[in-house]
């Protein structure tokens, strides 16, 4: 039998601490948020590798360094609201709850938004689950201080951008087609986003988020 707190451990230890992760609220919630919980079943035994996990057809965690690369470099505050994209199953959604003062975790597929809610409830009282599409966010809650993808982007639509408040940050990792990628963090200011490069990284593209085709004659 797998010793998931020892695992846990392990990846902190291993995979997170020696990526120059230094937040302690963010190192305390990934040591207490039991990540096994929130994978496939026949995943369970490897939810602390350090891989992509797959949850549906096209669709993965992203691996724990990854995440928590982009979150630490986000700098949640425990009084700003989050909209977290493409949540899967929440783990990403629970850990961001430890951080902020509440978060929204999107999630389209209808059984994994479903198992979702039930995880969340269990394990945050700060924390929704909305089912609707990815690109759509969920702006009845917002507009957000923070918005992270959890996945990649070759652009991002107007809907995702129009929900993050003045000043506020989003955090994704930049498809391109290439199998080399990079997450970027941009700040708000007024109709336009400064972006920043954050940290070599992949992860699959997020439904909804491809660049639209080029019109040819």
């Amino acid at each position: 039998m797998t010793d998931f707190a020892k695992a846990r451990r392990a990846m902190v230890e291993s995979q997170i601490r020696p990526t120059d992760v230094t937040s302690l609220p963010l190192i305390k919630a990934l040591l207490e948020v039991p990540r096994e919980e929130f994978v496939p079943a026949n995943f369970r035994a490897v939810a602390y590798a350090d891989e992509e996990i797959p949850l549906a057809p096209g669709r993965a965690m992203l691996t724990p360094r990854n995440f928590a690369k982009m979150v630490a470099a986000l700098d949640i505050r425990d009084d700003e609201l989050v909209l977290d994209v493409g949540c899967g199953l929440g783990y990403s959604t629970v850990v961001i709850a430890r951080l902020a003062q509440a978060v929204v975790g999107v999630e389209e597929i209808e059984s994994l938004a479903r198992e979702a809610e039930e995880l969340v409830t269990r394990h945050a009282d700060n924390a929704v689950i909305v089912e609707a599409p990815l690109a759509a966010g969920a702006p009845e809650h917002g507009p957000y201080d923070v918005i992270v993808l959890e996945g990649a982007a070759a652009c991002l639509p107007d809907a995702i951008i129009g929900q993050l408040k003045e000043g506020g940050r989003i955090g994704w990792f930049h498809h391109d087609g290439e199998e080399a990628g990079a997450c970027r963090i941009g700040i708000r200011h007024g109709d336009d986003i400064d972006w920043r490069f954050a940290f070599n990284g992949s992860a699959p593209l997020l439904p909804g988020f491809a660049k639209a085709p080029a019109f040819e004659f």
